[in-house]
């Protein structure tokens, strides 16, 4: 037995009629879609070249117009192209603005630096000038007791001197004028290890009785003094700090007479070389000491070589200079300077004709001390040789 449906007409145009809407209305949305797409990609194109066009509307009226019916055709709302350009112009300001500012704080910051550096370098040039104190005059001094009793043999216009030669000392040598060339003044170091007692500023270890092969507490720190004191008077210094006296103690002055020819050959024109020393007693019992106002300084002491082991014709011109330093510095600061001793040994004081050793203190005496009588012996050699 078979069974079968049967369709009536009117069942079969219902069901026609609803493929056909489903199908239309496919249709429909589909065409919507793409001719969406259409209109947003035209006002994509038409934005992207929206500054070019105004550009162009300013310079050529006519293609104003076809701008214009261009906008119109794709609907562009007139206010909110009036509000994207206003908030275009808003940002442009404003990023203009910020990098305005930023480099305004650049040079600020670059301008800041440069005061800043500018002002390191003046307080460091300000900081160099308190370090480097000038002697005043006009000073009360009053030589401080001492081990040892001061003994001379010899006294010229307040000038004591202990003659150990056989030299007849006469006024009218001493007094004589020296005719010296102040273009340059030589230091230097014939015992550059030697040392003082240690301060509380200036503890060191020693590599020797008194000495040491560290030039920051050696005679040498002593010599940078001077040099920079006599600078700020205005003369050329040239400050030697080569070891002559180590490894070997041995053989110094041969050392150092080759250090001074060698820079008198290189410095023409030098009268005046100062072999700075400390006084070579062996403990801390002697420490010749002045007070100047209220700070308290080595005494210093010459020690003029005569003629003796080498032909040394100039050692007349050597003792006079001393003479005529150490008169001064009566005048100025009593006291500051022990008598001159004249030897018979040369010292490497051949070389020129205002050659000398300076002795500055003793063992006995600290850095701090003998750093201090330089700027008073600095200020006395200018008075001499200005």
């Amino acid at each position: 037995m078979i069974n079968m449906a049967v369709f009536s007409l009117k069942d079969i145009i219902k069901y026609l009629i609803k493929i056909t809407i489903i199908i239309a209305v496919v249709i429909g949305f589909m065409r919507y879609f793409s001719i969406a797409k259409e209109n947003i990609t035209k006002q994509t194109k038409a934005i992207e070249g929206m500054s070019l066009i105004s550009c162009l509307d300013t310079t050529i009226p006519e293609i104003a117009n076809i701008n214009k019916k261009e906008k119109e055709a794709i609907h562009i709302d007139p206010l909110k192209e009036a509000l994207e350009l206003e908030l275009g112009l808003i940002t442009a300001m404003d990023t203009e603005n910020k990098n305005v500012i930023s480099d305004s704080e650049n040079t600020n910051i670059s301008t800041n630096t440069e005061t800043e550096t500018k002002t390191d370098a003046d307080n460091t040039e300000e900081k160099n000038k308190e370090e480097i104190q000038l002697a005043e005059t006009d000073l009360e001094t009053e030589v401080q007791n001492s081990s040892v009793k001061e003994s001379y043999n010899f006294e010229y216009d307040g000038v004591k001197i202990k003659n150990e030669t056989d030299y007849k000392l006469t006024d009218e040598m001493l007094g004589s004028d020296i005719n010296i060339n102040t273009e340059n003044i030589l230091i230097f170091h014939t015992h550059t290890c030697e040392s003082y007692t240690e301060s509380e500023k200036y503890q060191y270890k020693q590599t020797g009785n008194y000495r040491t092969t560290d030039r920051n507490y050696s005679v040498v720190n002593v010599g940078r003094e001077l040099d920079k004191q006599l600078k700020i008077y205005g003369y050329n210094v040239i400050h030697d700090e080569t070891y002559h006296d180590y490894p070997s103690y041995s053989g110094s002055y041969s050392n150092s007479y080759k250090t001074v020819t060698d820079l008198l050959e290189k410095n023409k024109n030098t009268d005046i070389v100062i072999d700075l020393h400390r006084d070579a007693v062996g403990d801390n019992t002697y420490a010749p000491t002045i007070k100047i106002g209220d700070e308290y300084a080595t005494q210093l002491m010459f020690v003029i070589g005569g003629n003796i082991s080498k032909e040394h014709p100039n050692w007349k011109e050597n003792l006079r200079f001393a003479v005529k330093v150490q008169k001064k510095a009566n005048e100025m600061y009593p006291g500051l300077f022990r008598p001159i001793i004249l030897r018979y040994a040369s010292y490497n004081q051949q070389t020129a004709n205002a050659a000398c050793i300076i002795e500055v203190g003793a063992t006995g005496n600290t850095m701090d001390q003998a750093l201090i009588s330089m700027k008073y012996l600095a200020k006395v050699i200018s008075e001499i040789v200005k």
